[in-house]
């Protein structure tokens, strides 16, 4: 993708190729939902285009928001919920902080101790390496050995405290259902890569409609939209 140029040579227009993209990683919508919708308003696109669009610029999204994501605090709340690729399992990593503020998340074929610590390592590099004050994890056995290498590598501070309480993890696995939600509704991800590819904009919207991003406030549809268009340069 020409990052100057994200919708040259695309037959259609990009505010067309947006919406599909937003509503399909914002609501439970499959791709035929998304090719009637369209037919409805005299577009013909067919749903093999529209998972194009939503493989090519998910990513795009996540990555071009990443700069607008407002500060967190450092009680850090992580946990793992299912996803199922090509008919098995997969781990999606999440962590939230005390105030249901999205930090990270990661797709992983294990669930481990490597797993897990390179989950660690990827949200403290998206945090700017700022310390969590505590860890709230549920009894997971990979997650303390993870965080004791964490600290033998000098990546973690050793006063960051690991508690293993199921109950302190409430919020992290009530938020699950956000993203669960839009995953759960298709017919599951042929592949590993458009799996991953297809969540990092699940993701990225659910931290959008949080309210999480400068400008936008919690549930402000519209903000979203305007958001998102202005992230490609997209007049608003």
């Amino acid at each position: 993708m020409n990052s100057k140029e994200p919708f040259k040579w695309r037959h259609f227009q990009q505010e067309i190729i947006l919406l599909n993209v937003r509503w399909y990683l914002r609501y439970p919508l499959s791709y035929r939902n998304l090719e009637e919708m369209m037919l409805e308003r005299g577009l013909k696109v067919d749903h093999s285009t529209i998972c194009r669009w939503v493989l090519t610029y998910s990513p795009e999204i996540e990555k071009r928001t990443r700069r607008f994501l407002k500060p967190t605090n450092d009680s850090w709340k992580v946990d793992e919920t299912y996803i199922k690729v090509n008919g098995k399992w997969k781990y999606l990593y999440r962590a939230v902080d005390s105030e249901d503020n999205t930090l990270d998340f990661m797709l992983s074929a294990r669930r481990n101790k490597k797993a897990a610590k390179r989950f660690f390592k990827k949200v403290l590099k998206a945090r700017q390496n700022k310390q969590p004050r505590v860890i709230n994890v549920d009894k997971n056995a990979a997650y303390p050995p993870a965080i004791d290498e964490l600290k033998e590598d000098k990546l973690l501070e050793e006063n960051s405290e690991l508690r293993q309480v199921k109950y302190l993890n409430n919020l992290v696995e009530q938020d699950h259902r956000g993203v669960k939600k839009i995953t759960n509704y298709g017919l599951g991800y042929k592949s590993f890569y458009t799996a991953w590819r297809t969540i990092r904009g699940i993701e990225i919207m659910h931290v959008i409609d949080k309210g999480q991003v400068e400008g936008v406030t919690k549930k402000d549809v519209l903000g979203q939209k305007k958001f998102v268009e202005s992230l490609f340069g997209i007049a608003i």
